[in-house]
């Protein structure tokens, strides 16, 4: 592997969902962009987002009934200035991207755009396209960005650190891994933006693509930023049970428009568990699955909307139509197998409002940030909107306040030491590596948790991360050996956070603090201040 080589951009985007080129979109009028995504601009989370994004379109609904539900979902621990932020500036948002070419469903009887409901939302307020909302949006703002002659991308490139100034306390870009030439570069930017996604692929079963290994949180936290929240994770109720496809998400409209969740004799449970039935926000509904699984000692439990009429099945969930006749599931006349599945990370690297972060320069939007909108628990279809609004709240803020670095500062700038680096001779041991993690996480940090499965799991955890890093100081760097380093990282911060909460609310439930305190606050995790290894030896 061959040392770094400096280029300089004004702004670095990292990671190219809807809130990466968004903000790259708007930083463009201004500045030139680079964007870097680890793998090609469509593989992201962003994609997968089948149900749409929540704002307040309907004339019956409001603003405060979209903060209100807001709130209940988080179970107490929302911060509402951020809900507040969100709910509002998302209904512009949403115009923004129709300006932008987004195709939007429309309701059939009308020209207004077709608006579902979910479950936790009191109103119908998420706007989509069709079921495959993610997939449309993601398409229109990678065609805008292609064209925009101000923005540089940069797929296939894993960014392995962030640079720091002298103090460590500036951002001023960071170290990628050309994943096609295997040089590392270094990427120097004026600012920095973290919009790489969440965690999910932490766990065995996810609901998301490859690319959700924590990155953002993991390299922010190596280099100082505080992170919050991490012991919520929130795992998506309903995700396809086959052993033919296990990571295809079943949307949550699915329910909304009155999917029914069922025992394998056809029992509806959901009343049992809370008064919303099958519109319960999803921390309850998968826990619900979970207990009937374990109870019952069943592997799936069944999706039915088979009631509805065939031509509106088809009409709104085209995709899960297909995919799921694809392994010979025909949902309008079959229950759907599902289970739950690792799906979104709530908490994540500490921002204010406007998206900064702990280190002068360095922003962070979307699900890698923890803006205090989702508390305890993601109320459905507010990730996207998130993403939207913080990418607008963090250009205002580095399109106000501009300041370039100086020249001298990025000429100090050093390269990436390879010196002391061999080529791996066994790639088992990354292998080995990562399905133990992801199995321990699934096993010991799931839907529901324990004392001691939480301490198993951090003891391991700690060996696993001693070996990683070993392991990464002795031998050429690939995207699986980051990838593995960043979840181990990201991993260990949320079995530390978990660990402190000593109660259960929203997405955190453990059998040994079972009731939820009056009172509660945030879990905030601050690293120590440390030189990276690789920066004492240059």
């Amino acid at each position: 592997m061959t040392s770094a080589f400096k280029q300089q951009t004004d702004i670095l985007v990292i990671g190219s969902g809807i809130a990466g080129l968004s903000i790259a979109l708007k930083l463009a009028r201004h500045y030139q962009v680079t964007v870097v995504a680890k793998a090609s601009l469509q593989e992201g989370s962003t994609q997968y987002a089948q149900g749409g994004i929540a704002a307040v379109l309907d004339p019956f609904d409001s603003v405060e009934s979209h903060i209100k539900d807001t709130l209940e979902a988080g179970a107490g621990l929302c911060e509402e200035n951020a809900v507040r932020l969100v709910a509002t500036k998302g209904i512009q948002a949403i115009y923004e991207l129709i300006e932008l070419g987004v195709p939007f469903s429309k309701d059939t009887s009308s020209d207004d755009y077709h608006l579902t409901q979910e479950g936790g939302h009191s109103h119908r307020r998420v706007i989509h396209a069709a079921d495959h909302t993610g997939k449309t949006v993601a398409e229109t703002l990678i065609e805008r960005v292609t064209e925009n002659p101000n923005i540089t991308l940069l797929p296939e490139h894993m960014t392995v650190d962030l640079i720091l100034n002298s103090d460590r306390t500036e951002c001023l870009g960071s170290y990628v891994l050309d994943k096609k030439t295997d040089k590392v570069e270094a990427l120097i930017a004026h600012y920095t933006v973290l919009a790489t996604g969440g965690a999910s692929k932490t766990y065995l079963y996810t609901s998301n693509p490859d690319t959700s290994t924590g990155d953002g949180i993991a390299m922010a936290w190596r280099a100082g930023c505080s992170v919050t929240n991490m012991e919520f994770n929130q795992f998506h109720p309903t995700c396809l049970y086959h052993p033919q496809d296990r990571s295809f998400l079943i949307s949550e409209a699915v329910r909304g428009e009155g999917g029914i969740l069922k025992l394998p004799n056809g029992h509806a449970f959901m009343s049992e568990h809370d008064s919303r039935a099958d519109l319960a926000p999803r921390d309850i509904v998968a826990r619900a699955i979970d207990h009937e699984m374990k109870k019952h000692g069943i592997d799936c439990v069944y999706l039915d909307i088979s009631h509805r009429p065939e031509d509106f099945i088809i009409h709104h969930f085209p995709t899960i139509y297909a995919r799921c006749l694809k392994v010979g599931i025909d949902i309008t006349k079959d229950p759907i197998p599902v289970v739950p599945a690792a799906h979104y990370t709530c908490g994540g690297i500490k921002t204010d409002l406007n998206g900064k972060t702990d280190l002068k320069r360095l922003f962070a939007i979307g699900e890698t940030a923890y803006t205090g909108l989702h508390g305890a628990n993601r109320l459905a279809s507010n990730s996207l909107a998130e993403g939207l609004v913080f990418a607008e709240t963090a250009y205002e803020w580095i399109e106000t306040h501009f300041e370039p670095v100086s020249s001298e500062t990025f000429f100090c700038v050093k390269n990436w030491d390879t010196s002391f680096v061999t080529q791996a001779k066994e790639k088992v041991l990354i292998s080995h590596d990562w399905d133990e993690l992801r199995r321990l996480m699934w096993d010991y940090v799931g839907i529901v948790r324990t004392n001691k499965r939480l301490n198993r799991a951090l003891k391991r955890i700690r060996i696993l991360k001693q070996e990683i890093r070993e392991y990464f100081y002795a031998h050429t760097l690939t995207s699986d050996l980051l990838e593995l380093r960043n979840l181990t990282e990201v991993a260990d911060l949320m079995v530390k956070s978990a660990i402190k909460r000593k109660e259960s609310r929203g997405l955190h439930y453990n059998l040994d603090y079972p009731k939820t305190k009056l009172k509660s606050k945030p879990t905030t995790l601050k690293p120590k201040k440390k030189l990276p290894k690789h920066e004492k030896k240059n």
